[in-house]
């Protein structure tokens, strides 16, 4: 353990510096680099700006109105029969869209029915086996102009998919009482 320990804790500044290395031995103006990566950093964080104010605004619509108590009222009764909680539903839902409001509800259920609950376990391997999907489409296709992410959407959804029901699956073999 002391050992992982050490070896986390000089990864970075020893990757840093082998790059650092690996550069000048290549005659690579590397502050002149840094400086240009960091202008171009900035410029891509200025053009996301928007596409993130219209994704939260729309996940705030989403909640506020109702919609999601609605669908997770309707799907209730057929995840129960399968030995689903119904508490892990909004979680499935959202973490597709927002990371941190999958991240609010992660550490809600948690905090609810503690980190050792199959509850807590499922929540904290889907959020795992899962990514933020519509928000990665929306803000980086966006900023990069990109239009047509017909494809990416059914493939990212498809594979949300995959993850929430491997996440069930793999939580209910090895937790389940």
């Amino acid at each position: 353990m002391a050992t992982l320990t050490l070896v986390s804790l000089w990864f970075i500044p020893f990757l840093i510096c082998f790059i650092l290395i690996v550069a000048t031995v290549k005659k690579v103006p590397t502050y002149e680099v840094f400086v240009e990566g960091g202008k171009e950093g900035i410029k891509i964080a200025f053009s996301i700006i928007p596409f993130l104010v219209g994704m939260l605004v729309s996940i705030s619509i989403f909640r506020a109105s109702g919609a999601l108590d609605y669908f997770i009222g309707m799907m209730r009764p057929l995840l129960e029969g399968i030995g689903v909680p119904a508490e892990i539903i909004p979680l499935a839902i959202m973490r597709p869209i927002s990371g941190t409001a999958a991240l609010g509800m992660t550490t809600d259920l948690i905090g609810t029915y503690g980190p050792d609950s199959f509850i807590g376990r499922l929540a904290s391997t889907l959020q795992g086996s899962t990514d933020t999907t519509l928000y990665v489409l929306t803000v980086y296709f966006g900023a990069v102009g990109i239009k047509k992410m017909g494809d990416a959407l059914k493939v990212g959804l498809l594979a949300d998919l995959c993850g929430i029901i491997a996440a069930i699956i793999v939580v209910t073999i090895i937790f389940a009482n």
